[in-house]
C-alpha cells in the first residue's frame, strides 16, 4: 500500500514537473521507489497464499505484465493527444493508486500460536566494560558484526554463498536480463528501418503481448500437475534455451512474415519463463527466506536489465546494422 501511495504521488507530481530533472526525481526515483514496494511484497504474499497451485497463480498473475504490453501504448497515445503530457501523467497517478487497493486486499495469513514467554531470568543489564580505547573498539567491532548479520540474513548473501543451486539461478537470470527485453526496444525499429509500415511494425507487438496473454493461463493450469512437480527447472531451462535461439529467426530477413514467426515463437517462450521465474525460485530456496532471496535476485538483475539495451544499441553501430543487437541476444540469452 505504501508502494502504491509512492508510485501515485510520484506520477502525479510528474505533471507538475518543469525540467528534466525534476522528471527525473518523481517519475524516476519516488515512482521507481513505490514500484520496488509493490512487486517484491505482491510475489513474496502470492508465494505464501499458494502452495499446490503455485505455477498457476504466477502465471496468473504475470499476465497483467502482458496486458499492459498490450494497452499501455494505445492508452499512452490516446491520454497524449487528449490531455497532453502532463494530463497523461496525473491520470496515469490515479491508476496506481490502485495498487493500495490491491495491498489492502491482500490480507495476512493466521501466524501461528505464539509460545509463551519465559521468565526474565538473567536478563538483568549487562555489567558495562572497563577501559576507555578497548570499550570504543569493542563497540565498533560488535556493531559491524551485527550489521555484517543482519545484511547476511535479510539481503540472502548467505544463500548466495552456500545455497549452489540458487547461486546458479541468480548468476543465469542477471545474465538473461542482458538480452531479454531488448527485442521489446528494437523490433518496431528493426521493422520500419527495412522498410515496413509504422502500422504494421507495431502490431508486431500487439500480437506479442496478446500470445502471452493467450498462452499464460493454459501455461499455468498444465505446470500446476503433479507430474510438473519437481520437475519446472526443466522446462523453465528449455524454455530459455527456445527464447535464446528464436532470436536467430531475425538474421533471415525483416519480412513480416519472419517477424510474425519471431514474435509467436519469442512470446511463447517468453510466456513459460515468465511464468515458471519466480516458481522455480520458490522451490530453490526455502519460503522463510524467498523475500530476502527475490531481493538480492532484482538488485542483480536490475543493473544488467538497465545496460542491456543501450549495450545492444552500442553494437548496432548504425541504423543499417540494427539485425545486429539480434545477434547478441542469440549470445546472450
Amino acid at each position: 500500500m505504501l508502494g502504491g501511495v509512492l508510485s501515485g504521488l510520484g506520477m502525479a507530481a510528474s505533471s507538475f514537473s518543469r525540467s528534466v530533472e525534476e522528471l527525473y526525481l518523481t517519475a524516476g526515483v519516488i515512482t521507481g521507489l513505490g514500484f520496488c514496494f509493490s512487486f517484491q511484497p505482491a510475489v513474496a504474499i502470492l508465494g505464501h497464499y499458494f502452495v499446490r497451485r503455485r505455477a498457476f497463480a504466477n502465471a496468473m498473475s504475470s499476465t497483467g505484465t502482458a496486458l499492459g504490453l498490450c494497452t499501455l501504448p494505445f492508452l499512452g497515445n490516446y491520454l497524449h493527444a487528449a490531455l497532453g503530457w502532463r494530463g497523461s501523467f496525473l491520470v496515469l497517478g490515479g491508476v496506481l493508486l490502485n495498487c493500495c487497493v490491491c495491498g489492502a486486499v491482500m490480507r495476512p495469513l493466521r501466524a501461528p500460536g505464539r509460545r509463551r514467554g519465559q521468565p526474565l531470568m538473567n536478563h538483568g543489564p549487562e555489567e558495562e566494560e572497563e577501559g576507555g580505547a578497548g570499550e570504543a573498539s569493542g563497540r565498533a567491532g560488535r556493531t559491524w558484526s551485527r550489521l555484517a548479520a543482519f545484511l547476511t540474513k535479510h539481503m540472502a548473501f548467505d544463500q548466495l554463498r552456500h545455497n549452489a543451486r540458487y547461486r546458479a539461478f541468480a548468476v543465469g537470470i542477471t545474465w538473461l536480463m542482458l538480452g531479454f527485453v531488448v527485442p521489446l526496444v528494437y523490433l518496431v525499429p528493426y521493422a520500419t528501418a527495412h522498410g515496413m509500415e509504422p502500422g504494421r511494425a507495431a502490431l508486431l507487438l500487439s500480437i506479442l503481448g496478446l500470445v502471452n496473454i493467450a498462452v499464460r493461463p493454459p501455461i499455468g493450469v498444465l505446470f500446476s500437475a503433479a507430474w510438473f512437480k519437481g520437475r519446472h527447472v526443466y522446462v523453465f531451462s528449455w524454455a530459455l534455451l527456445v527464447n535464446g535461439l528464436s532470436n536467430a529467426i531475425c538474421c533471415a530477413g525483416p519480412g513480416f512474415r519472419v517477424l510474425l514467426a519471431y514474435v509467436v515463437v519469442y512470446g511463447l517462450s517468453m510466456s513459460v519463463v515468465g511464468s515458471l521465474m519466480y516458481t522455480v525460485l520458490m522451490e530453490v530456496v526455502d519460503m522463510s527466506r524467498f523475500p530476502s532471496a527475490l531481493g538480492l535476485l532484482a538488485i542483480m538483475e536490475s543493473v544488467t536489465l538497465l545496460v542491456g539495451p543501450p549495450l545492444a544499441g552500442e553494437r548496432a553501430g548504425s541504423i543499417y546494422a540494427l539485425d545486429m543487437p539480434y545477434i547478441y541476444l542469440y549470445i546472450y540469452i
